[in-house]
Parts: C-alpha cells; sequence; structure tokens
C-alpha cells in the first residue's frame, strides 16, 4: 500500500539504473520548452539583447540543472525486498514511500521500449489488489529485473526467504506464436479500420468546402487518422509476435516490435473470459480472447489477439479447466420474438446460456462478444427492468464479478430471468465452495 512517509531503513536498498536520470531529467527541460513556447516573441528580443554566448551559456546551465534533478531524484529512488513486502522510496521534494504486499500483487510485468531495449534496461510494473495505479520501478538492468521478477513470484508463492533469490525464474513452454501475417489480415479485416478511413474522406471534403479553412478540416481529420492508426499499424505493432507460453507462474504473454512487452496471467486471477468475433473474421475461423483479470496484470486484458477457434478453446481450457467454449457457446438461447419491439435490429445477437461451469451473455450482430463468467467468480447478480420492458414482459440479468466488470444477458423473458437469477446465486456459492485456492507458482519445479 502506498504511504506517505513511511519508514524506509536509511542505508539499505538498491538504487535504479545508472541511466535512470536521464528519464527524470525530461521533466525540468519540458516545463522550460513550454514558458519558451508561451513567451517566444518576448524571449527572442531578449536573446537579441543578450548576444550568442550569453545564450548558450543560460542554455549549458538549465542543462545542468535538469542533469542534478535527474541525479538527485536517483539518488533518492530505492527499493528493498523483504519477506512480506516490496517497499519503493521515491520523491525528491515530496517524499513517497510504498509497501507492496506479496501476497497481494496480482501481476508482475516487464515492459522494454525501443531505446530501453538498445540501452540494456527494462522497466518493472506490479498491479497490487486495491491500488488504483500500477507502481513501477523504471529502470533496472534488465538482468536484474528478471531476476527480481523472478524473486517477488517465489516469495508470493512462499518459498523460503533465503531460498527465493537463488530460486530463478520458472520454465516455459511456448503454445501458441501469431503469425505476423494472419495478424495483418486481421487488423485489414475489422470494420472499425475502414469505417474512420471512410468517414474521414467524406467529412473533410465536405468541412474544406464548407469552410475553406484549413484548420478546421486539419481539426476533423486529424483524430480519425489518429484513430485509424491506433486499430491499424499501431495495434499491429503492439501485437507483433504475440506469444503465449505455460509456466507454473500462469501463462505468459510476450509481444510487440518496438516496445517489448512480458506480462503473465496469474493462476486463478481470471474472472471473466470474451470471446469477440468480427463478421468477416467468421468464415475463416478466427476468434480474439480478452480477458478480465482480478487487478489488471496484463495491458487490455488481451490473451490473444487473433487466432483459429480451437487453439482459442485449448488455451481457455489451461486457463479455466472446467470451461469448454463450444458447450458454452453452444448454450446460448436467444431473446424472445417480442424482444424486436423493444430493440428492433439488433437484438437478434443478445442471448444467455448457462453450463455446469460458466454464465454466458452474448451481444453483437457484427461483431459478436460470448462473455464467459465461471459461478465461483459470480460476486452479486441482479435483475433489471425499464417501463418499456416492463410492458414487454422483458428484463436483463446482471451478474458482477471480482474484475469490477458485469455481464448482462440482455432482454430476457421475466419469468425466466427471475428463475435464473435465483438459480445463479445457488451456483455461484458452490461454486465457491469447491473453488481451488489462489496461489502463484504452484507447479513450480
Amino acid at each position: 500500500m502506498p504511504t506517505d512517509g513511511a519508514e524506509f531503513p536509511a542505508g539499505q536498498g538498491k538504487r535504479l539504473h545508472p541511466l535512470t536520470p536521464w528519464r527524470r531529467a525530461w521533466a525540468p527541460l519540458a516545463g522550460l520548452f513550454a514558458v519558451f513556447v508561451q513567451n517566444a516573441e518576448e524571449l527572442r528580443e531578449w536573446g537579441d539583447s543578450l548576444g550568442l554566448g550569453w545564450l548558450l551559456l543560460m542554455l549549458f546551465a538549465v542543462l545542468a540543472c535538469a542533469a542534478g534533478y535527474g541525479y538527485l531524484s536517483w539518488r533518492v529512488t530505492r527499493y528493498l525486498v523483504t519477506d512480506t513486502e516490496l517497499r519503493i522510496r521515491t520523491g525528491l521534494l515530496f517524499r513517497r514511500a510504498a509497501h507492496l504486499r506479496l501476497d497481494r500483487i496480482q501481476a508482475i510485468d516487464i515492459t522494454r521500449p525501443l531505446l530501453a531495449r538498445a540501452l540494456g534496461v527494462a522497466k518493472l510494473k506490479m498491479d497490487v489488489v486495491g491500488s488504483g495505479s500500477a507502481d513501477e520501478l523504471a529502470f533496472l538492468d534488465e538482468n536484474e529485473a528478471r531476476d527480481l521478477r523472478a524473486e517477488l513470484l517465489a516469495r508470493a508463492a512462499g518459498i523460503a526467504p533465503e531460498a527465493a533469490p537463488t530460486a530463478g525464474e520458472a520454465p516455459a513452454q511456448e503454445l501458441y506464436r501469431t503469425d505476423s501475417r494472419t495478424l495483418a489480415w486481421s487488423l485489414a479485416l475489422l470494420g472499425s479500420t475502414w469505417g474512420f478511413l471512410l468517414t474521414a474522406a467524406v467529412v473533410t471534403p465536405l468541412i474544406w468546402t464548407a469552410t475553406s479553412s484549413v484548420f478546421a478540416a486539419a481539426l476533423v481529420v486529424l483524430p480519425m487518422l489518429a484513430a485509424v492508426w491506433r486499430v491499424s499499424l499501431g495495434s499491429f505493432l503492439t501485437q507483433y509476435d504475440w506469444t503465449v507460453s505455460e509456466s507454473p507462474d500462469g501463462l505468459r504473454l510476450d509481444h510487440g516490435l518496438l516496445q517489448r512487452e512480458h506480462a503473465t496471467v496469474p493462476p486463478g486471477r481470471v474472472q471473466s473470459v470474451r470471446i469477440l468475433e468480427p463478421l468477416l473474421w467468421r468464415p475463416r475461423g478466427w476468434v480474439r480472447v480478452e480477458l478480465e483479470v482480478a487487478g489488471g496484470g496484463n495491458e487490455g486484458g488481451l490473451l490473444l489477439p487473433v487466432a483459429p477457434r480451437p487453439v482459442a478453446a485449448a488455451l481457455i481450457a489451461r486457463i479455466l479447466p472446467a470451461v469448454d467454449i463450444d458447450e458454452a457457446v453452444a448454450a446460448v438461447r436467444p431473446t424472445p420474438r417480442r424482444a424486436r419491439w423493444a430493440i428492433p435490429v439488433w437484438r437478434v445477437g443478445y442471448g444467455h446460456g448457462v453450463t455446469e461451469a460458466v454464465f454466458v451473455a452474448r451481444h453483437g450482430r457484427l461483431r459478436r462478444v460470448h462473455t464467459l463468467v465461471p459461478h465461483a467468480k459470480v460476486q452479486s447478480v441482479r435483475l433489471t427492468q425499464g417501463p418499456w420492458s416492463q410492458r414487454l414482459g422483458l428484463a436483463h440479468i446482471h451478474v458482477d464479478h471480482g474484475a469490477n466488470g458485469t455481464a448482462t444477458a440482455r432482454l430476457q423473458d421475466a419469468d425466466y430471468a427471475a428463475r435464473e437469477v435465483a438459480a445463479q446465486a445457488t451456483r455461484s456459492r458452490l461454486g465457491r465452495r469447491t473453488a481451488a485456492p489462489e496461489r502463484w507458482l504452484t507447479g513450480r519445479s
């Protein structure tokens, strides 16, 4: 838990990599640059009166101050691993100490941006239960980051403190690697990419014709081009070489072309699974799998950016052994015909089903999504009805799970929904009784 002014034994703890000060030095430089931009005219006149020599001297002084700020920030930043927690102390002017209990850590990820990879350093990011944001150590030597991650996981698994530093990283077996060509085709077949491009191609000329203003046209087209980048080339760079491996830690995810990411899906922490099937993917049998994990371990909750359905089913079975996605999808029943008076077109995509292992909710006609929530992960279940739904005898079933998310089965028969709410409460209670304990590294060799 982060605290202000928490105790940190003097002289104890380790420092970050010596290159870290250069990361910290950008903040004052960015502030000064903003001041220069806001007062460009006055500063130009002032510079002309001072001369080139004085300007260079002032620039050197600013760079020296920024470097000094980064160095002092690096000097006061330390981390310490104890038997029960990871302590991080930061702050030059305002001291901050974070005590992260090892048994509360949900995920420990390693991130290596492009420049960091070239310099041989990495960032270690920890997601902790009850924390709104992730604490991180940026930057560490790559080997040190890998060893520290292995030590923290070993301690969290209950390995003796004296043995944890030498436990090493658990071995991993590669299960699936996304082919770059398949990834590129899958992104090209997403309707969102072409939708943004088509909108930009139609709207931009209209804005230009109506206003004759380059600024107005740019104001419209630039956000759309940014969205196109995010869902196309940006996604390709992020999801490139997506590799799923299995280890005693859980499922390991490695991906990225320019910025390499290393994340782990912890065992027992998955609260729900989403299986997405865009319209143009279905003839090819491709699906995308997203997870909701307590604590949000991996970026976006993504398990597979694209994969054949049998591959996705096999990987989901390793996370949730009792779940058969084919059985879950087959169990979905459509909404009653009278639901067309509530939502005429899109109601065809809605559905609900239940198996012995999971609650299933379906939505989406063009982009079909099945959400699976294991009964043991359900925190609460409720029924809602609006005025029009009451007249039609319809209701929505909402299932809340431990990742602060909700799966909703919409437009179900009201009597059926009432029975299902009561039945789901019983299934969840029984599921929690038989659920296995959530522990890290249960199979470490």
